[in-house]
């Protein structure tokens, strides 16, 4: 099974220019664990999550409001294509340890495919399972 056959297309981004408030209140109000952040054209160019804001903003001392996403995003950003197979995706997920995955056709954000798009197709399912078995093994515990 392809990746674009699993992935959510309605994806919510911001741009590098916003401020780490906007990136808080998106993910707050989708209940999504990170943004993808876009450039001109849509291109990708990083992505921040609820971790990098409490570290790289909140408990470094910036003002949210005035640090702009591309100050605290991750750059180095693992993606897959559409036409990748969920297989693939669940494998990159495993090594690089990440639950969610955008999508990039040409340089632009097409979609994200996440752990949970995965585990939801029943031919799919093992790949899921393994990839979050991976991911949760190297999690430190307090």
């Amino acid at each position: 099974m392809l990746v674009s056959e699993v992935m959510s297309r309605q994806v919510i981004s911001m741009s590098t220019d916003e401020p780490c408030t906007r990136a808080a209140r998106l993910i707050s109000r989708y209940n999504i664990g990170a943004v993808p952040v876009c450039g001109e054209n849509g291109r990708l160019r990083g992505i921040v999550t609820d971790r990098d804001i409490v570290l790289r903003c909140v408990a470094s001392e910036n003002d949210p409001d005035l640090t702009p996403v591309k100050e605290i995003m991750s750059r180095c950003v693992l993606s897959v294509s559409p036409e990748s197979s969920v297989t693939e995706a669940a494998d990159i997920m495993s090594k690089g340890q990440i639950r969610r995955l955008p999508v990039v056709s040409k340089g632009k954000l097409v979609g994200v495919i996440s752990l949970s798009d995965i585990s939801r197709c029943p031919e799919c399912s093992s790949a899921a399972s393994d990839a979050f078995a991976k991911i949760s093994s190297n999690v430190h515990r307090l």
